[in-house]
């Protein structure tokens, strides 16, 4: 039987944000991870790192999201080292076939997932009334 984190029973509002950031989070392969900031970027906000860790932790369970593929931008998993919640998710992500460094950390150039946001196209310049 699967040991499930208890998180909280209430889930987010479901902003534009937060569905962009579920379905990133979803698109990230087995066997890769993303960095919060990553994410946020991903999903439109370059400076939401904090509200993806929120989202997470408040609707990851109820959402069915991998979310032990959602690291610290060092590669590390940001529960404290000796907490239940931090020795699942080094379970996960090995039983995906991720592998740790000495100092706990996952050697993104192996392992990170290769996805940006896409460049928004700019419309050719038009003409002004005044030129």
């Amino acid at each position: 039987m699967r040991k499930v984190l208890s998180r909280p029973s209430s889930t987010i509002k479901m902003t534009e944000f937060s569905r962009s950031v579920m379905a990133f989070v979803r698109k990230i392969p087995k066997g890769k991870v993303a960095s919060y900031g990553q994410i946020a970027r991903l999903a439109g906000k370059p400076n939401g790192a904090r509200g993806v860790g929120w989202i997470l932790n408040s609707s990851a369970e109820a959402h069915d999201l991998p979310w032990q593929r959602v690291l610290n931008s060092k590669g590390k998993i940001s529960f404290p080292k000796k907490s239940d919640e931090y020795k699942l998710q080094k379970s996960l992500l090995k039983k995906e076939g991720i592998e740790f460094l000495g100092d706990g950390s996952i050697d993104l150039e192996i392992f990170g997932w290769r996805k940006e946001p896409a460049k928004i196209k700019k419309s050719p310049k038009q003409p002004s009334i005044f030129s």
